[in-house]
């Protein structure tokens, strides 16, 4: 195999942040000896989430088997997720807000036809299905944990408790036409009918529209970790994978 040097767009807040969340958590579980100095496994996590590098290529990269890169990078996504954000501190966060962003993406993963849970109609494409809360800027709050591709927005906004917890908080929520009838503070577009939409209320669908566009800012922030491009691990692991780049993306964001 061949080795070259490469580049990786992280901030060295995000190597920094890990590097010292790694070594606390090896102080606490007394871990001595390890393959790489804990730097070195902060690098070779960060490598994966950002660029989706293989267990393979990485461990080609740093001399070591592909065992100890499992390993390291489970390790390392396990500490990372459980630092990131719950949902009530985000609303929390949200609360001063004028109003906040809701939408699902589908992150695509490797399966075939017949895992009929994890395929979505509405893509075409098996994949997870996450939820994701963002300001009226379009920055990223929150994201949900996955749920399979085969679950409708709106189901999954209620199975996370987002509508609810948005309503008690009295947060009004913009939202596209997946969450028809999801009710509480949650606004969607008209819905045309036989008789078509009159002309107010496409003057409102347009302005609904120009509003909620602005969600696609946090989808572009979640999939810029090239790994939830296409996803190639346990779909039980998807959930940690997102919360570990959740609390990356927030750490980059108070450091700043």
């Amino acid at each position: 195999m061949l080795i070259y040097l490469c580049g990786l767009d992280v901030s060295s807040r995000s190597l920094s942040f890990l590097t010292a969340r790694l070594r606390e958590h090896h102080r606490r579980i007394g871990s001595r000896w390890r393959r790489l100095p804990v730097g070195r496994q902060a690098l070779l996590v960060l490598a994966h989430l950002r660029n989706g590098t293989t267990y393979a290529q990485l461990a080609a990269g740093f001399g070591v088997g592909t065992s100890t890169v499992y390993r390291y990078i489970c390790e390392a996504v396990d500490v990372l997720a459980a630092l990131a954000s719950t949902l009530d501190e985000a609303v929390q966060a949200a609360s001063m807000k004028t109003y906040v962003l809701l939408d699902g993406t589908l992150l695509p993963i490797d399966r075939i036809a017949t895992d009929r849970p994890f395929y979505s109609g509405k893509h075409k494409k098996h994949g997870m299905n996450v939820q994701v809360i963002a300001d009226p800027f379009g920055r990223l709050l929150w994201a949900s944990p996955a749920l399979p591709g085969a679950v409708h927005d709106v189901r999954a906004a209620r199975e996370h408790d987002i509508i609810n917890t948005l309503d008690r908080a009295r947060i009004t929520c913009w939202a596209d036409k997946g969450y028809q009838g999801a009710g509480g503070t949650v606004r969607v577009p008209f819905r045309p009918r036989c008789g078509g939409l009159s002309t107010g209320q496409q003057a409102v669908n347009r302005y609904h529209a120009k509003i909620r566009a602005l969600v696609e800012r946090a989808m572009a922030t979640l999939k810029n970790w090239r790994l939830l491009r296409k996803l190639r691990c346990s779909t039980t692991r998807i959930t940690n994978l997102v919360q570990a780049i959740l609390a990356l993306h927030h750490t980059n964001l108070t450091a700043g």
